[in-house]
Parts: structure tokens; C-alpha cells; sequence
């Protein structure tokens, strides 16, 4: 690296934490939009939330569960200007709504983002995308039937200031040639939820069936490696994975420990992916490595690990130019990438939501890269399932 590509780094790793489509609070006022949920459990419920936090873009006007309990603890919470409905066609058929979020469960995610884009209204759709590989592709298809309409995935990494920073540190080779990516998001947790009679457990526990859930890979393992595939602009060549049930013998049909490795051929990289549900030591774990340096994250805070030549050529830019000044971390060996923790990710998800509707442009996360990435997730589902390789076909290249 040149002189002049220190510097550049340097200045990057102490920059002031930044979006690049800008920040919603500094946007003139204009039209709110009127949200309807679909599906109100942990997650729906919590977008809830992080949406009251932005009066003055976003309104939610309507609910939707099938499971009565849940639409009373909304009401509870919301006794007034909200509508609430059991089925999810009633929700669509409500005038004053210009968009659906679809938070339900996996299996449903093709049938209910179908359906709201035949209502004619804006899509947010939670991740991951859909459960299978032709799902994928057809929903993909239908965007372009559906031209006037913003269709965003919950993908909600692309969006954080840090992440966003750490794809310009990949994208500009300041990280060397990556080969090595190993990603973890373990816990101690069984994952089970209560249910108050058995005639709800799948309904309730849909994450613990085949039927219905794509399991670890797909409810936490899938941000991580759409990240990989926004990062490096790429897709797995191919995929293999293992696992089992091996400590929660509770009658799941789901594996509670996994471990999913992704070939990428054409960069050279092997993507290691793994969660357990036996051991929470390493929490959320997610490190890319170069020749010149590897990047450590975290949800919402990230350390740069420079090799020692790259290491004593910052310290020597940042020691003589006197105009930054590296925040290096507790042990010393690694410069923060933010001086600061980011927010949630979904309130940055949904300020570029918010533009993509206002500018009519196309999400960071789209039925494209959600696409692939949904594709990624069934092909190591199979992978673990069956044992089998998993390759990548052209078909998959959705565009």
C-alpha cells in the first residue's frame, strides 16, 4: 500500500460515524406513511416499537395475528388508532394503509409478500426473504410486475453506519486478500417459547419444525452471510453443512447445533458459519480476515486488527501527520472502526426505507441480494439435512 492509502485509512478509522444516504432527522417533513403489521410476535411486535420512534415518517394504523392473544396484548398496548384483524386479507383490504410489514414466520413469508404486492401496497418484508430456492426466484420475478411499488428486506446489517464502513474498508483492499471469514451467533437458550395449550405449539414453536422454520441458518446465521455476499459483491461457488440435535432432546425437528462452510472460488475465501444453542460464550462473533488486516465485529461496534507492517505504517501516518488521532482498543493490538456503538440496525433499515419511498429508489436489501442470500440459507439447509455439496447454478444469479 502507498503512503497516500495510509492516510486514507487512517482518516477512515477516525471519521465520526455516518450514513451514506444521510439521516432521517435532518430530512424536511413530508408524507407519512401508513404501516400495517403482519405478525405481531417478538419481531413484529418490536419493529412496533422502533417505528414510534419516528412520528413523522411512519404511522402504524394496523395489526395482524392469528393467534388472539397476541392481538390482545396489542390492544393493551395500543387501545386507540389501530385496527386490528385475525386475517391478514382484511389487513390488506384496510384503505389507509401504504405499506405491510410482514413479520410472520418463515413459511409464510412467498404467500403473504405475494399477496401484499397484489393489494398494490409497499413491502417490507423480515428476513429471511422466503423458505426455498423457487420461491426465491419467483418473487424476484414478480417485483418486475410490480414496478411502482418499494420492496425492502429486513437485512437490517446493510444499513448500519458500521458495517456500511467496514464495506469500504473490503471494497478498497485495505484489508488485503481475504481467505478466511468465521462468523458465530451462539447461545445457552433452548429457543422454546411457553405455549398455553399444546394445540398451539407449532404455531407458537414454528422455529423448532422442518415444516415451517429454515432453523439457526436462517434466523440468525442469514445476516451474517448476506453481509459477506453485500460486502465482497458476491455469491457462494458452493456450500456444505453439518449438524444435529445434540442437546435439547425435546422433540424439535430443527438442529440446535450447526456449522456451514461457504466455498467463494472466485475471491478465494472459505466463510465458516456456525451457532450452537448449548453454549453462549461467544454470543454474536463475526471476523474477516486479510493479509493486511482483520476486522472483528459485533452487533454494533467493530475493531480493526492490523498485521505488523500494516500496523507500524498507521502509527507512523498517524504519529506525523498529527491530524488523527487512531481510538485503539482496550488491549492495544486493534483501532476502533467507531469511536461510538451504532443504534439498532432496523431504525437505520427504515430511515432508507423511508427515502427509497420518497425517491422511488431501490433498497440496499432487495428481492435481488435478499434473493440470494434466502438461496444460500435453503442450500445449506439441504446440505445439513441430506449431507450432501451443495453447488451454486447459474439460475441462482437472480438480477
Amino acid at each position: 500500500m502507498k503512503r497516500r492509502d495510509f492516510v486514507k485509512l487512517s482518516s477512515l478509522l477516525t471519521a465520526s460515524a455516518a450514513l451514506p444516504f444521510g439521516s432521517l432527522s435532518a430530512w424536511p417533513k413530508g408524507k407519512i406513511y401508513h404501516i400495517g403489521i403482519l405478525g405481531y410476535g417478538d419481531r413484529g411486535s418490536g419493529l412496533h416499537k422502533v417505528l414510534n420512534n419516528m412520528p413523522d415518517k411512519f404511522l402504524v394504523k394496523g395489526v395482524c395475528d392469528d393467534l388472539p392473544l397476541r392481538l390482545e396484548n396489542a390492544r393493551k398496548n395500543y387501545p386507540s388508532g389501530v385496527q386490528f384483524h385475525q386475517d391478514y386479507r382484511k389487513l390488506l383490504e384496510q384503505k389507509d394503509l401504504d405499506i405491510i410489514l410482514v413479520a410472520t414466520p418463515l413459511y409464510l413469508h412467498f404467500e403473504h409478500a405475494k399477496a401484499v404486492l397484489d393489494a398494490g401496497k409497499h413491502l417490507f418484508l423480515e428476513k429471511t426473504m422466503v423458505f426455498n430456492v423457487d420461491q426465491a426466484i419467483e418473487l424476484n420475478s414478480l417485483k418486475k410486475k410490480h414496478t411502482k411499488q418499494v420492496i425492502q428486506i429486513g437485512h437490517q446489517y446493510r444499513y448500519s453506519p458500521l458495517y456500511f464502513r467496514v464495506k469500504e474498508m473490503i471494497q478498497n483492499g485495505w484489508l488485503g486478500d481475504v481467505t478466511q471469514i468465521e462468523a458465530r451467533w451462539d447461545r445457552n437458550h433452548n429457543w422454546r417459547r411457553p405455549v398455553p395449550n399444546a394445540d398451539l405449539e407449532r404455531k407458537i414453536n414454528w422455529r423448532m419444525y422442518r415444516e415451517y422454520s429454515g432453523g439457526l441458518v436462517a434466523e440468525l446465521l442469514s445476516h451474517q452471510m448476506d453481509f459477506i455476499h453485500w460486502a465482497f459483491e458476491t455469491q457462494p461457488s458452493s456450500i456444505y453443512g453439518v449438524g444435529g440435535i445434540d442437546h435439547f432432546k425435546d422433540g424439535r425437528e430443527t438442529f440446535d447445533n450447526v456449522q456451514v462452510t461457504l466455498r467463494y472460488e472466485k475471491e478465494g475465501m472459505v466463510g465458516n458459519f456456525g451457532a450452537t444453542c448449548a453454549n453462549q460464550h461467544d454470543g454474536y462473533s463475526f471476523k474477516i480476515k486479510g493479509s493486511r488486516g482483520m476486522v472483528s465485529l459485533l452487533t454494533n461496534e467493530g475493531i480493526f486488527y492490523p498485521e505488523p507492517d500494516t500496523r507500524s505504517e498507521l502509527e507512523e501516518v498517524d504519529g506525523v501527520s498529527g491530524a488523527t488521532r487512531l481510538v485503539w482498543s482496550n488491549d492495544k493490538k486493534g483501532v476502533k472502526i467507531l469511536d461510538q456503538p451504532t443504534r439498532d440496525g432496523s431504525y437505520y433499515a427504515l430511515e432508507d426505507f423511508y427515502r427509497c419511498l420518497v425517491e422511488k429508489d431501490l433498497p440496499h436489501s432487495n428481492t435481488i441480494n435478499g434473493g440470494k442470500t434466502a438461496i444460500a440459507v435453503a442450500l445449506a439447509n439441504e446440505s445439513i439435512y441430506t449431507g450432501k455439496k451443495m453447488e451454486w447454478k447459474p439460475e441462482f444469479d437472480l438480477v
